[in-house]
């Protein structure tokens, strides 16, 4: 993986899609929650400025609720 200050590669990406699909042919259910913790965690570490680019099936699934443009 990439270090402080180097962007992703396409190999990162590869390799990370390699890993969510061998986790996912385990339990799917589990993957789904892995997803959401992490999704959660970086809209934590981006004070909640990540839910505005995430669908809202995906915002709701990570426990994200809607997004601040969507709040009256």
């Amino acid at each position: 993986m990439t270090g402080p200050g180097q962007a992703a590669t396409d190999d990162d990406a590869a390799e990370l899609i390699a890993q969510l699909k061998e986790l996912a042919g385990a339990d799917p259910a589990d993957v789904r929650q892995v997803v959401a913790e992490v999704l959660a965690a970086l809209d934590r570490a981006a004070g909640g400025a990540l839910r505005e680019h995430l669908p809202e099936t995906i915002r709701l699934d990570a426990g994200l609720g809607p997004a601040a443009s969507a709040r009256p």
